[in-house]
Order: C-alpha cells, then sequence, then structure tokens
C-alpha cells in the first residue's frame, strides 16, 4: 500500500489495522474485530479501546491524505468499520488474486509460471510480524501454507516447461525458512534431479529426513520416499502433485504365504476442490498426532454440518491428499445415515464389506457380528490404514468400525455431531461451517474458469449471496453454467433473484445434488415436534431468535422448547451462532416456508405468526417504556395467548434487550407479513427512541417510510401520526429542515384529531428542539410550553419533568438564566421520582450549562460529571459526546487548560466512532492547541480521564446518542 514505513503505535493498534486490511473493501463487525485482536476472552474495555485506535488511525489517515502520501480511509459500516480501499492496493489481496488467476489451466503454462512468480515476490517478510495473539498465528499458518503451495505450483510448471533451475533457488531459501515442510522438499528433490543434480536431491531428502526425525520423531511421508527412491534407481520423474500413489502389495496378515493388495476405496475427488484450509491444516494436524500417540488410534467425527455444505468432498479430498501416509489401503464405505434409498446401513453389513476388501474368503467370515469386528479389527493390528465412515447416522453406527490398531485412523462425517464418541472414544470433532465469499468465488472459478468469472464480478457476487456459501448450491449453479457456457452468469443470478422458490433454479433432477432433496433427508428424520418447529422457522420475521421467541413461535413453555431445539441444532438444521441465539442458513429458511406453505392450514399459520410478532412487539413496547419513562402515544392490543412477552426488569435490560433484537426488529418493518399491517407501525413507533439515541438516522428514516405507506394504506391515522413524527426526527438529525417541520406539522395535526395529548405533547417537545437548533428560542420556548400543557393533560409525570428541563434550557439561551435554574431545579426531583435517568441525564447537563454561564464553574463541573456518568449508563454516546464538549468549555473558562483538553479529545474520539459532523468543528478546535499540547499533555490527561469515566459508569455500552429527548 505505500513504500514508506509509518510509525502505527502500539502492537494492538497495527492488529487493528490488520484486521481490516485482511477484508479491505468490506465491512467487518465490531465483534469479529473484537476477536481478532483480543481473542475468545477480550478485556472489560476491549471496546471502548477498539474506538480509540480506530480513532487514532483517522487521525493518521488525515495526516497521510495531509501530505500527499495517499489514503487510507476507515469508514464506519452498520455494525462495524470497514477499511475503504481497493483490495489490489493489499499485498495479501493481490496475491490471492494472482494465485486464483494461475489456476485457469486454459492458458499457457508461462503465464501461470509468470503470475505465480509475481504473486510470490509480494512476499517481503513474515505477515502480521510481532503481532501476539490466536487469530494472526493463524492466519500466517494459513498464509504459509498459501505461499508453499503457489511455490510448489510454480516448481511443477517450469520442471514441465524445461526449465528446473529457475527455481531452485527460491525453493532452497524456502525450504530453510520451513524446514520441515515436505512438499517443499519433493519440489526442490525433482528440480534438482530434472536439472541433473541428482547428488543434491539426495543431499535434501538426508537433510530433510534428519529433520523430521529429530523434531516429530516421524519419518518422511510415502510420496516423498517414493520420490528417493526414484532418484536413487534412476527413473523418470513424474512432474506436479496430481500424480497418484500406486496402490502398494503387503505381506498378508498372520504370516500367510498370498500376497493381498491393499484396499483403494476412496472415491474420485470433486473436480477443482477449493478453500478449506483451516479445516484440512486441523486434519493434517490430526494426523500427526497418530505419530506420536503409538497406542492408540484417532478417531476424527469431526466432519459434522449441514446437508449440502461439503462434507463428504472435505473427507475424500483429504483422504485421496494422505494416501501415501497409508499404504496398507484406505477403506470407504456411505453408511447411509441420511439417504433417500433406504434405511442406514447396519454395522454386520459394512464389516462384512470391509473383509471383503480385506481379501477374507467368504469360508474364514465368522457368523457373529462381534466374531467379524474382531477379525477386522485384527487384520488392520500393525498396518496403516485409513477408514472413511461416511453419512453415519449416530454414534452406534460407527463405533463397531473403528479401527483400534495404532496408526490407523477413522475419517467419519455426519449431519449429526456425534457427541456420543468424543466421550466414550475420544473422538476430535470439527462442525464444518459455510464458505467464506472468498471461498465461493474460488469454488466458481476452479468450476468455470477464472476468466469467465472475473468477467462478471458483479453477477458472481449474487450467485454467492443467494447461496448463501452452501457448497451444494454453488455446484449446482457451476454445474449448470458449464453446460450452457453462453449464457451470461448475470442470467443465473437473474433466476436466482426471481424465482418464486428460490430452490427450484438449484434442483438438478438427481436426488443425490438436488438441495431441497439434501434438505429432506435431515428433515424427515425429525420427531414430530421438532419437525413442526422447523417449519414455522419459515415465519420468523428475522435473522435469528432466543429460545423465549422460538417458545413462542411454537406455542409452548421454554422448558418444552428445548428438546426440538436440540433435536434440530444436531442435525445442523438450526445453529447455535451465539449462547442461546438461534439462526437458520438462508436456503433452509427458504425451504421451511415451502413446508409450512404445504403441510400447515391458515388459522394454524397465522396464530403462529401472531405469537411470535406479539411477543416481540410487545417486549419492545415494555422496554421503550422503561428507556423514555413516560406514556407513549399508542395502545397496544393484548398480546395473544402463548406469545411470552418478557418484561425487562431496568433500562440496562431493556437497552441490552433491544440491541439484541434490532436485527428482528428491523427485519419485522422492513418485510411486512399480510394481515399484520398494523404491526408494520407499531414495530416502527416502539423503536423511535431507541434508533434516535444510537444515532441510526438511516434505519430510522427506513422503518417509518415503510410504516407511514403500511398505515396510509389502510387509512390508520394514529398510525400516520407515529411514522410522520418518527420521520420528522429523522429528517431533523439528517440537516434536512424543511423536510422535518413537514412531518412534524403532519404529525401534530393528526394526534390533535386523535385528541392524543400524549402524541401532541412529543411532537411539541421534538419541534421545540428543532426550531432551537435552527435559532428561534423563543418559538421552541412557546412549543415546550405546550408540550408541558400537553404532558399535564396526559398525566404524564414524567413527560412534565422533561418540558420543565427543556423550558429551562430554552430560557437559559435566551439570558434568563435565574428563571432557568428555577424551572431545571424543578424539574430535577420530578424525574428522580419517575426513575428516567435519561432525563436525569439532560436536566444535569442543563444545570451544568446554567451554572457555567453564571460563572459558578466548579459547580458546573460536578453537573457535568453526574450527566456523564448518567449518559454512559444509558448508552446515550451521542450526548456523552457533546456533555463533554461542555466540560471542555467549563475547564476552559475556569483556566483548566489540560482538563479542558482531556475533555474535548475525548469528545472527539466518540464524534469520530459515531462519525458524527461535529467533530471536524472540535477537531479545529483542538490543533489550535498546539502541538505541545497534544503531544506531552494529552496523553496522561486523556488517561486519567478513562480512568475517571470507568470509576464513574463503566464501559459504554455499544449505542449511541438522541439528542433530542424521546
Amino acid at each position: 500500500m505505500r513504500e514508506t514505513p509509518v510509525d502505527l503505535g502500539p502492537p494492538q493498534r497495527r492488529a487493528v489495522l490488520a484486521a481490516l486490511a485482511v477484508d479491505a473493501g468490506r465491512p467487518v463487525p465490531i465483534e469479529v474485530l473484537i476477536d481478532r485482536i483480543w481473542g475468545a476472552d477480550p478485556p472489560t474495555g476491549a471496546r471502548r479501546a477498539l474506538y480509540a485506535h480506530i480513532a487514532r488511525l483517522r487521525r493518521l489517515a488525515e495526516r497521510l491524505d495531509d501530505v500527499g502520501e495517499g489514503r487510507l480511509p476507515v469508514l464506519r459500516r452498520s455494525g462495524g468499520y470497514q477499511l475503504d480501499l481497493d483490495p489490489d492496493r493489499v499485498d495479501l489481496h493481490r496475491f490471492q488474486r494472482l494465485v486464483a488467476l494461475a489456476r485457469d489451466s486454459a492458458q499457457p503454462d508461462r503465464t501461470r509460471a509468470a503470475l505465480l512468480r509475481e504473486a510470490l515476490e509480494l512476499w517481503r517478510g513474515e505477515p502480521f510480524a510481532g503481532l501476539p495473539g490466536t487469530w494472526p498465528a493463524r492466519m500466517r499458518e494459513t498464509w504459509r501454507r498459501q505461499r508453499v503451495e503457489a511455490a510448489v505450483r510454480l516448481a511443477d510448471l517450469e520442471i514441465h516447461s524445461g526449465d528446473p533451475a529457475a527455481v531452485v533457488g527460491e525453493l532452497t531459501d524456502l525450504l530453510g525458512e520451513y524446514p520441515l515442510t515436505e512438499p517443499l522438499a519433493e519440489a526442490l528433490m525433482r528440480a534438482l534431479h530434472t536439472a541433473g543434480d541428482s547428488g543434491e536431491a539426495l543431499r535434501c531428502y538426508a537433510q530433510t529426513r534428519r529433520r523430521l526425525v529429530e523434531e516429530l520423531g516421524t519419518e518422511p511421508g510415502r510420496r516423498l520416499w517414493q520420490l528417493h527412491q526414484e532418484i536413487l534407481r534412476e527413473r523418470p520423474l513424474e512432474t506436479g502433485h496430481e500424480h497418484e500413489a500406486r496402490p502398494a502389495t503387503v505381506p498378508p496378515p498372520s504370516g500367510g504365504s498370498a500376497p493381498y493388495a491393499a484396499p483403494a476405496q476412496l472415491p474420485a475427488g470433486v473436480p477443482g476442490f477449493t478453500g478449506r484450509t483451516d479445516e484440512l491444516a486441523r486434519l493434517d494436524a490430526l494426523l500427526a498426532d497418530t505419530g506420536r500417540q503409538p497406542a492408540a488410534a484417532v478417531v476424527v467425527s469431526a466432519l459434522s454440518g449441514m446437508g449440502g455444505v461439503g462434507k463428504t468432498a472435505l473427507a475424500v479430498h483429504w483422504a485421496r491428499r494422505m494416501r501415501p501416509a497409508f499404504p496398507d489401503g484406505q477403506l470407504y464405505v456411505n453408511l447411509r445415515g441420511f439417504d433417500p434409498g433406504g434405511a442406514p446401513l447396519t454395522p454386520d453389513r459394512t464389516v462384512r464389506g470391509f473383509l471383503d476388501a480385506l481379501g477374507v474368503p467368504a469360508t474364514r467370515v465368522p457368523e457373529s457380528l462381534d466374531a467379524q469386528v474382531g477379525l477386522y479389527r485384527s487384520l488392520l493390528s500393525g498396518r496403516r490404514v485409513l477408514v472413511v465412515l461416511d453419512n453415519a447416522c449416530d454414534a452406534d453406527q460407527v463405533r463397531p468400525l473403528l479401527p483400534g490398531a495404532p496408526g490407523c485412523l477413522a475419517l467419519v462425517t455426519s449431519r449429526s455431531p456425534l457427541t456420543g464418541l468424543a466421550a466414550a472414544q475420544g473422538a476430535h470433532l470439527l462442525a464444518l461451517d459455510l464458505l467464506t465469499a472468498e471461498e465461493c468465488r474460488d469454488l466458481l472459478a476452479a468450476r468455470l474458469g477464472a476468466a469467465r468469472v472475473a468477467a462478471e464480478a458483479a453477477a458472481v457476487d449474487e450467485i454467492v449471496v443467494r447461496c448463501a456459501g452452501l457448497p451444494l448450491a454453488l455446484a449446482v449453479v457451476a454445474a449448470r453454467a458449464a453446460a450452457r457456457p453462453h449464457v451470461p452468469l448475470a442470467g443465473f443470478a437473474e433466476e436466482l433473484r426471481t424465482a418464486e422458490r428460490i430452490l427450484d433454479p438449484l434442483d438438478t433432477g438427481d436426488p443425490a445434488t438436488a438441495v431441497r432433496t439434501v434438505f429432506h433427508w435431515s428433515y424427515r428424520t425429525l420427531s414430530p415436534q421438532a419437525a413442526r418447529l422447523f417449519r414455522f422457522l419459515g415465519l420468523h420475521p428475522g435473522p435469528d431468535a432466543d429460545l423465549t421467541a422460538l417458545a413462542a413461535l411454537a406455542g409452548t413453555g421454554v422448558d418444552q422448547v428445548r428438546a426440538p431445539v436440540r433435536e434440530l441444532t444436531a442435525a445442523h438444521l438450526l445453529i447455535e451462532h451465539a449462547p442461546r441465539r438461534y439462526t437458520l442458513h438462508d436456503l433452509l429458511r427458504a425451504y421451511a416456508v415451502e413446508l409450512v406453505a404445504d403441510h400447515d392450514d391458515e388459522p394454524t399459520v397465522r396464530a403462529a405468526t401472531r405469537r411470535v410478532l406479539d411477543h416481540y412487539l410487545h417486549t419492545a413496547y415494555a422496554a421503550d417504556a422503561l428507556l423514555t419513562r413516560r406514556h407513549h402515544p399508542m395502545a397496544l392490543a393484548p398480546a395473544a395467548p402463548g406469545a411470552q412477552p418478557h418484561q425487562p426488569a431496568d433500562c440496562d435490560e431493556a437497552l441490552a434487550w433491544l440491541i439484541a433484537e434490532q436485527a428482528v426488529l428491523l427485519s419485522a418493518v422492513e418485510r411486512p407479513l399480510p394481515g399484520f399491517d398494523a404491526y408494520t407501525w407499531q414495530f416502527a413507533a416502539t423503536l423511535t427512541t431507541f434508533l434516535e439515541r444510537q444515532g441510526n438516522w438511516q434505519a430510522l428514516t427506513d422503518v417509518h417510510t415503510v410504516a407511514l405507506q403500511a398505515a396510509s394504506d389502510h387509512e390508520d391515522l394514529a398510525g400516520q401520526a407515529a411514522a410522520h413524527r418518527g420521520l420528522g426526527l429523522a429528517r431533523f438529525q439528517l440537516r434536512d429542515s424543511q423536510g422535518a417541520r413537514h412531518h412534524f406539522t403532519h404529525a401534530l395535526d393528526l394526534f390533535r384529531r386523535l385528541d392524543n395529548h400524549a402524541g401532541q405533547a412529543r411532537t411539541r417537545q421534538n419541534l421545540a428542539k428543532m426550531i432551537w437548533a435552527h435559532g428561534a428560542p423563543s418559538e421552541a420556548l412557546h412549543h415546550a410550553r405546550r408540550s408541558l400543557e400537553h404532558f399535564r393533560l396526559a398525566h404524564d409525570r414524567g413527560g412534565q419533568a422533561v418540558a420543565l428541563n427543556d423550558m429551562g434550557w430554552y430560557l437559559a439561551e435566551l439570558g434568563d438564566l435565574r428563571q432557568a435554574l428555577a424551572y431545571c431545579r424543578q424539574a430535577l426531583p420530578l424525574v428522580q421520582a419517575t426513575g428516567d435517568l435519561s432525563g436525569q441525564a439532560h436536566t444535569w447537563d442543563s444545570l451544568g450549562y446554567i451554572h457555567r454561564h453564571l460563572g459558578r464553574h466548579d459547580t458546573a463541573v460536578e453537573c457535568y460529571d453526574r450527566a456523564l456518568a448518567l449518559f454512559r449508563k444509558t448508552g446515550d454516546r451521542r450526548s456523552e459526546a457533546i456533555g463533554l464538549t461542555y466540560l471542555g468549555d467549563t475547564h476552559e473558562a475556569a483556566g483548566a487548560p489540560g482538563p479542558a483538553l482531556a475533555a474535548r479529545s475525548r469528545a472527539l474520539e466518540l464524534f469520530d466512532e459515531l462519525g458524527l459532523p461535529e467533530a471536524d468543528a472540535l477537531r479545529t478546535k483542538l490543533r489550535s492547541a498546539g502541538p505541545s499540547a497534544r503531544a506531552d499533555d494529552l496523553q496522561g490527561r486523556g488517561q486519567q480521564l478513562r480512568a475517571d469515566d470507568a470509576r464513574r459508569g463503566g464501559q459504554p455500552k455499544s449505542v449511541e446518542r438522541a439528542h433530542m429527548s424521546q
């Protein structure tokens, strides 16, 4: 990205930039960033530290831009941050793009070699050098493997083209870095021998073997040993890593006289297999364990996952790659645990098939299963055999088939997690996840050619999104596209986008590869309760749910829903993606929608839909009431029986629930269900305060735009009034005063026609804030007085307290500080009595402002400290930032430049984190303080202020502020 090194600061800040650069051009969620930087157990202040590092990176980016050193923009995106940079400017992404292009076998070998050489030249040292932690270490190992694979592929191309000497030096250097990497040693030996230096090739083997024995306690693998033997015998060499190991001939069991051919039952691998780098590495590590644990076999039941996720493809790919490590044979069986063709294979049939493969005559096969298993394990004793048990239904089907011999390895795949094998047999469990977007693109490039994929990048991206990372779905699209090479990929993307049932374009007509059929194999094994819950998941409005919501959906208690949830997660039809939160793959959701339409009648569907909507709506309503502590302009009908709405205990719990369920609640608005139109604007109304305090103006605009349309379509005046008020708030914060006034005026008129005093009070209050912001405090004071009248008519004490505080603020702006102080002092006990923490914070903020202008700086600082502690407690981060600027002004007026600078610097960090325009003016003020003050004083003062923050209010929550009281 830049040739001249730049000092980014401490390792954690470099880790933040690295974590963003790995996904350059794409948003990275905050939780992912925290996990990459601090691991699975982040410290208490991780989120705040992340924000601080982001703010400092942004300032560095500004300085680089100012001096013409290039741009490094870090942008705030929904739920995270994005390094807004062309990925090709990052060496890693350029390397991976060049390597992907070199996979296209349609290109000449010289072109592919040139691409690989250019990619390898991008390596300029160890990736993430000096960065501690699990994620950097894992990435270093992943990229090391990619580098080695690219170097080996380049060597194969150069040897094949007759120029082996061109890679000898590079391979020698790379083997020096990774001396235990056998594919590198093999490539170097081939290059040396082909170039005529067989003696050096043999010395390379001897040195590699000595290192393997000394450091790992193991001999070289079969492939490297065979190459050594071929060089010794001066046999012609095969080139490339695709050649297969020859079937081995080994002595017979029990000292018999006739040799037997080692079984080689592995099916053909998937052409163009891509991705799964981490999973392959873990399987490689388990294989290495067999050498370090000579007393026992290693069982891998790791490959569990949903149907179509690629368990068999990965198992077969790895098994074929590792055949040289198992010279005594490879056994394979499809146990048909989830197969449409009939019942799962019984252990006796499977063992009998293995005995046949091991050359046991029919006359020597015992009658009982126990005796057959004993003979099978005896035959494997003293040998290295790989046993692949594919598509198992449960642990009982697998146990009799496990080898008992040291050095053997059993690889099991199943849609069930097979935790019983882990408990009883010490199995290593590895759940197979969906492919990443990059792996999806690689899969399509491998099947369709890199040139075709690169030529239609936008269509490929849409196909990747529609297939949702499921390898089977991608493989089906790729197969159809390969069969019709003249049809643009955009046509297949459009078919996925416009299909009435999204699974239809993923139906090949072959039950083994049709996505819908593969899902059905899992669905048909469910109990009636689990099957019903799975179908109802198609009615759920959002991306995930907790147990309480699932119980509402099913119409049962939480205790009764646990068993079907466990059954669905065991079958990988439901995923516990976070503790006690469950999600459904997009294509499985589409399948559930089909099933519920086919199997459940309209009254049943409507009742389940109403239960889950009422669960969320009534809980959101209760949470909103705790946040505002005022009467809501909207009244709800009673919740449906079985909806089980939750009543948060306090403001903290209400805020936590809204944060956790935000995506679900937004989905309930944005994707309204037929026959439940009133819920659209009701959800939007309950989200207004939360979204406004978050500073999420776009979401506020979106939900109320949908709500206004739904309410207008049904001539629902209450819905229209609430939607107009929400849109007024959003337009005001987006600096559209004309649009805000339009919506507030409509809301006020509608609430007046409905004789809704609570609605008129809130709208007057919002209108006053907007008018004050445009420099008319006298008019704002008029609306604040009217809002107080309406709050009194609505018998809303919390609203009256907020209105009194607003009046005090506007009077202070008009210069009537004594009268202002009287109103705010009148407001404070009222707002404390209602428990409205946000109202208390704003009242203390007003008192601080008044005392500052009265020249009572110590009292003002005390008031601001109280306000800031409450803003942090309520998660109102924008108000916290504004309060810090006022605190800075107060310190400056009191002649304390150090504390003023620290408060303003902390405010700037918050403004930057929230992406708010106030940052620019404050940054200018900070720059005017002079470089020495910033460098020498800020560090100590800022650290002290943050420590004081932590003592007073704890870590701020991950929500942002509403400047306009709700």
